[in-house]
């Protein structure tokens, strides 16, 4: 039986999230309704991409009882409302990265799971691809021997973008690209809190963070370096180096197709978009989706690759990274 997917908000990765979908088989994952705030919006979305149902809010999504699982696509800070509210309706929820806007969201949001006995997970991605399972098990056999450093850069020109800019919509690099670093980091030393964070950058004149350079100690002298900016264009590569080699993803650290193992390149191609993305390899979101499947059929509640624990670390690290670098949102001051 089809995994059966609502799509919460009408936007850009919305929809490449469901051109990602239509990629897998359509006996495995079928796309039942689509809601946006505007129901003009979720019409259009719907038709254009053959959904079934559009309603004009999530709070119809919600009650719509022909769903398992619901993909949130809205910006940052409504994950924590949307989230909650499918949850409430005994929904398991794909909720974008960052999966909140702190630490303290992210514990509502896994509390929330708990209580509704549902599947929650973050939409890391990049956890999911083919590039990163490899890595993975490159690891555990020790290929390169102890890890001693990782770094991750990535960073791109991108303060035009309103959502990355101005805070009231959660903008800023961290959340929206040194995530990326960090999860790379915490995903090659086993999700290990490290020992100390330091953090330094800049920030734009709206109250974000425009770059910020972050280096984590990790016990037994091991080090990360992550780098993530928006005003300037970095390598987006992530490089791993151990006692006995070296393993880079060379390019799209973020959606990886390449890996490079002590010199030696290997490609991992994705499959063929059905209609134009907005995204760099967006085909790429449909390894998240076939985990989710692969979670709700074994009747778990949060995944082993991206377990909630790597989301709080996540939240928590970057939560200090902002008090180092003065960020604040308005989320921070609730109690």
């Amino acid at each position: 039986m089809a995994t059966r997917w609502g799509i919460c908000s009408a936007g850009k990765i919305s929809h490449d999230f469901t051109v990602a979908l239509r990629t897998l088989a359509p006996q495995d994952h079928e796309i039942v309704a689509v809601a946006a705030r505007n129901l003009e919006h979720a019409q259009e979305f719907a038709k254009k991409h053959n959904i079934p149902r559009a309603y004009g809010s999530y709070e119809e999504l919600a009650k719509d009882a022909d769903i398992d699982v619901v993909y949130v696509g809205t910006i940052h800070p409504h994950h924590l409302s949307s989230g909650t509210l499918f949850m409430r309706s005994r929904k398991s929820v794909l909720v974008e990265k960052p999966l909140a806007m702190n630490a303290r969201e992210v514990r509502a949001l896994i509390t929330a799971a708990r209580d509704n006995n549902v599947f929650l997970m973050e939409a890391i991605w990049t956890r999911f691809f083919p590039v990163s399972l490899e890595v993975r098990r490159l690891l555990a056999q020790g290929d390169v021997g102890e890890v001693q450093m990782v770094r991750a850069d990535l960073g791109a020109p991108l303060t035009h973008v309103p959502r990355l800019a101005e805070k009231n919509l959660g903008g800023g690099a961290l959340l929206d690209l040194g995530i990326y670093c960090l999860q790379f980091v915490f995903m090659v030393y086993n999700g290990e809190r490290p020992e100390s964070i330091q953090a330094t950058g800049h920030c734009l004149d709206t109250g974000v963070d425009g770059t910020a350079v972050l280096v984590l100690k990790f016990s037994g002298n091991r080090m990360a370096v992550c780098t993530c900016s928006m005003t300037m264009m970095l390598t987006c590569d992530a490089v791993i180096s151990g006692t006995k080699g070296t393993i880079k993803v060379p390019h799209h650290m973020w959606c990886p197709t390449t890996l490079e193992v002590n010199g030696k390149e290997r490609q991992f191609p994705l499959p063929e978009p059905g209609m134009p993305l907005n995204f760099t390899n967006s085909t790429g979101l449909r390894y998240e989706a076939e985990e989710v499947r692969r979670c709700l059929l074994q009747g778990l509640k949060e995944s082993p690759g991206m377990p909630w624990s790597d989301s709080s670390l996540l939240a928590e690290v970057m939560d200090e990274a902002r008090r180092q670098l003065g960020v604040t949102y308005d989320q921070d001051g609730v109690q």
